[in-house]
């Protein structure tokens, strides 16, 4: 029986962080996806465009309920089934847009909270101004939104960051399908996976840092000088 040896996890490491591009792209190209769709959606509900909201609803629903696991299945697996041209659709794609529709549900929700958020009463203040409905969204109304939305933003990437951990299901070698293969090969599991866990924690602490100061930025108009 082997026992703990701390100095695997360094010997590991450089493994592990040959992956670490593969995650990121995985996280990123999904989010593109749900920030996207996430809009169209949150616009969807915000304006309550018949038939369509409900159409959203069901979506955000549905894309909710469902495990991320699943959905990946469902897209790579089962799809092809019914619709001979998804056959060509390799994993990396099918990944994304698994990830990306189920992220987009989350969102969408987040989006439209933003929009209530502002102050109705800075619309009507801008056309009593003269301003266009265009003018008063693009220069009030999306950046507060886009500023309260931040914090919800920041968490569904946290979120897609650590979902991409299940993607090896679909063959796809990202940081923790590195992370089994070491493993399996040396039999060292508990210093690989708690490698590759602080890898993920330290990527997760290092996005937070960003956040705080893209927001620290964005909170500048917004500060009342004394």
């Amino acid at each position: 029986m082997k026992g703990f040896d701390p100095s695997y996890m360094l010997e590991a490491l450089p493994d592990l962080l040959g992956y670490v591009p593969t995650t990121l792209l995985l996280a990123a190209l999904a989010m593109v996806l749900s920030v996207a769709v996430g809009v169209v959606l949150a616009l969807v509900r915000f304006t309550k465009v018949p038939v369509l909201n409900e159409v959203a609803i069901f979506y955000i629903s549905f894309f909710r309920g469902i495990p991320g696991l699943v959905m990946l299945f469902l897209i790579y697996y089962g799809l092809p089934q019914i619709i001979p041209g998804m056959r060509a659709v390799d994993a990396l794609t099918a990944a994304v847009v698994g990830l990306g529709l189920k992220g987009a549900s989350y969102l969408a929700e987040i989006f439209r909270a933003a929009l209530i958020s502002v102050d109705r009463d800075q619309r009507e203040a801008g056309l009593s101004l003269g301003l266009s409905h265009e003018q008063i969204y693009r220069r009030y109304i999306l950046p507060q939104a886009a500023y309260n939305a931040l914090p919800g933003t920041a968490n569904v990437f946290i979120g897609l960051v650590k979902e991409t951990s299940i993607v090896f299901t679909l063959g796809i070698t990202d940081m923790f399908a590195s992370a089994q293969m070491v493993s399996a090969a040396n039999l060292r599991y508990l210093e690989t996976y708690l490698m590759v866990g602080l890898l993920y924690w330290a990527i997760i602490v290092i996005f937070e840092q960003l956040v705080r100061v893209l927001e620290a930025r964005m909170s500048r108009p917004y500060v009342r000088l004394t």
